[in-house]
């Protein structure tokens, strides 16, 4: 909305714009894992958060769509990308044998707490001093985690002398080819599509990233606006959710080392399609988008854990970082799809009643498919 205002830009090409930066998000992350194999978490790191800040920082000249399209959808697309959720796969099968859920829901959860916990600051910066000072803070948390990384992360648990949490005092360390990544990533791509688990966990998460990141993280803010609210309480509801995200990923998480996946993936898609399709419907008051943002909050990302334990079953701990990564392209595709389609539908409709309707019967639909995932056998107990 800034965008829009203050440089006259249409909803739809700034839509358009963060859909390719979402959809990039996603197509890196496999060959990003394969990456990680081959030359190490810390220099892939070091490098995504210096391709963001910098892209970052070429953006605060633009006066043309085309600048936004090339430095927010595809630069900091391909720098996000790098160091999205398949960094916290890699981290959890290097790190954990036991209690691997738990770990993987908080790692998930941050992701998403800490950009909508980020908001409220940024959408306040906009708000007193232009859209400029929002990137240019970006800017610099991003290239300020630099350092911090090059001088403290380590690359492995035999660096510190240690063992994964959870494993024998023997624990043989996962050992990869020194592979071409491309052909790492594509690889495993072709084997995974030859499992029909694959294209269920695909068509879920497609469904998780359209109805979160994709809808509700592009368009919520424009959605309370329809509605009379402002741009800072907006973001406020959305904080809010980022802070129950934290508690609801991380508790996906622990019952994810406990309970059957599939059923909790159920329960997560049907409850989460449910919300969407009421929300038109409430009276948008305070006390109705606290309860929103409450219960869409605790679910916003908890389908992670438990597709992150569904990937790890079918495909291996060796392959199942870089499948996961391609089970998240998925993830982002439904998001770009949903930030594009609902700014195109705005504009056409003034409205996003049938949006939310629509991704509400997309997340029911999910549930059942959930169900069917690993059905021809039997999953084994969780390390807890």
């Amino acid at each position: 909305m800034p965008l829009q205002e203050t440089l006259g830009w249409s909803r739809s090409s700034i839509s358009i714009s963060a859909a390719v930066g979402i959809f990039l998000y996603g197509l890196v992350g496999p060959f990003s894992a394969a990456l990680m194999q081959k030359f190490g978490i810390r220099r892939m790191l070091i490098g995504a958060l210096l391709l963001i800040g910098l892209s970052a920082l070429l953006s605060l000249d633009m006066t043309q769509p085309w600048q936004f399209f090339l430095t927010w959808g595809v630069l900091t697309g391909f720098g996000t990308g790098a160091v999205a959720m398949v960094l916290g796969a890699t981290v959890v099968n290097r790190w954990f044998v036991a209690r691997r859920g738990t770990i993987m829901g908080l790692l998930a959860a941050s992701t998403a707490t800490g950009s909508l916990l980020f908001l409220p600051g940024l959408a306040a910066l906009v708000h007193q001093f232009g859209w400029q000072a929002a990137v240019m803070a970006v800017a610099a948390m991003t290239l300020i985690l630099v350092p911090l990384v090059a001088f403290f992360l380590p690359e492995h648990p035999q660096d510190r002398g240690l063992v994964p949490h959870g494993a024998a005092p023997d624990h043989a360390p996962l050992r990869y080819m020194d592979q071409n990544p491309l052909q790492t990533a594509i690889t495993a791509l072709v084997m995974a599509a030859r499992k029909r688990d694959f294209w269920f966990l695909f068509a879920t998460f497609f469904v998780c990233g359209f109805t979160t990141n994709g809808l509700i993280g592009t368009h919520f803010i424009a959605i309370c606006a329809d509605h009379g609210i402002g741009e800072v309480p907006a973001a406020g509801y959305l904080a809010m959710m980022g802070m129950f995200d934290l508690f609801g990923t991380t508790f996906s998480g622990w019952l994810t080392d406990r309970l059957d996946a599939r059923w909790l993936l159920f329960s997560y898609y049907g409850l989460r399609g449910v919300s969407l399709i009421a929300l038109p419907f409430i009276d948008f008051s305070p006390e109705s988008l606290t309860i929103f943002g409450i219960f869409y909050g605790l679910d916003w990302i908890a389908t992670v854990p438990p597709t992150l334990r569904l990937s790890n079953i079918a495909f291996g701990e060796h392959s199942a970082p870089i499948v996961f990564g391609w089970i998240v392209f998925g993830h982002q595709i439904g998001a770009a799809c949903a930030a594009s389609l609902a700014g195109l539908l705005r504009e056409a409709q003034g409205s996003y009643q049938d949006m939310l309707v629509l991704a509400g019967l997309a997340g029911v639909m999910a549930a059942f498919l959930a169900i069917g995932i690993g059905s021809h056998r039997n999953l084994p107990k969780p390390v807890s």
